[in-house]
């Protein structure tokens, strides 16, 4: 476990080392967010009952800061490890191929949930956020970052050069948060658009995550854990193979 454990603390030393940029920098402009949809919407907008839209507004955004920043760990780690030549280092290790993912998930994971953390303690500071299953809240916040660490490996094994990292996470990972109901209740869209909302798993993540506030969802959170846990075995098979495989690591 010594060369798996050194990888870790590789991984989480890389961005603790600059946490003003990869901290701090996301809380603060998830703040502007919160405080711009304050002064426009609140009491303007109710998604639960007795609930106020900036309260019903946190939980969505400290889930998004955690997937987009557990997302932005490991697919900037690997693509800076590609173009510098050392991920060749990793591969030569006697670490086996779910090891090196591990460390690279595990990083993610606690990107996120620093940065969620620190979002959630700032809406605390301004808003009376409640909290009724803190277990729900852990297991999503958990399994959401892990699910997007490992798109965050596969986006960086398949992209050259940062524009096309840029363009997987601004043509797929924004446009999928941003059309999961973290803004809003799916139940305020047409028929149409509710359909194709459940068609989209980061709306299970954002859904599980906020009934562990409120103890209210849209969906079912037993069916969103099963989703998004299904999702994340799936999308990590594939991330492994494409290690093992050595797509686009191999030179």
């Amino acid at each position: 476990m010594t060369g798996f454990l050194t990888l870790l603390y590789k991984e989480l030393l890389r961005f603790w080392k600059v946490g003003f940029q990869t901290i701090l920098a996301p809380v603060v402009s998830t703040l502007l967010y919160l405080l711009i949809f304050y002064h426009v919407l609140e009491g303007h907008v109710e998604t639960y009952p007795g609930v106020p839209y900036t309260v019903f507004l946190v939980p969505g955004l400290v889930m998004m800061s955690v997937m987009q920043n557990a997302f932005a760990n490991a697919s900037s780690s690997m693509i800076q490890s590609k173009i510098s030549g050392n991920i060749v280092f990793v591969l030569l290790s006697p670490l086996t191929y779910w090891q090196i993912f591990l460390a690279y998930i595990l990083a993610s994971v606690a990107r996120g949930l620093m940065v969620g953390l620190g979002v959630y303690l700032v809406g605390w500071l301004f808003f009376d956020v409640p909290y009724y299953w803190p277990g729900w809240i852990v297991m999503f916040a958990v399994a959401g970052s892990g699910l997007l660490g490992a798109l965050g490996v596969i986006a960086g094994i398949w992209a050259d050069k940062f524009d096309q990292l840029a363009a997987f996470q601004n043509f797929i990972i924004i446009p999928l948060t941003f059309l999961s109901g973290v803004f809003y209740s799916i139940h305020s869209l047409p028929p149409a658009w509710q359909v194709l909302s459940h068609l989209n798993p980061f709306f299970y993540m954002i859904d599980g995550f906020r009934y562990g506030f409120f103890g209210e969802s849209d969906s079912s959170p037993y069916l969103s854990l099963v989703i998004v846990i299904a999702c994340f075995a799936a999308i990590s098979l594939l991330a492994v193979k494409m290690l093992r495989s050595g797509y686009k690591l191999r030179y």
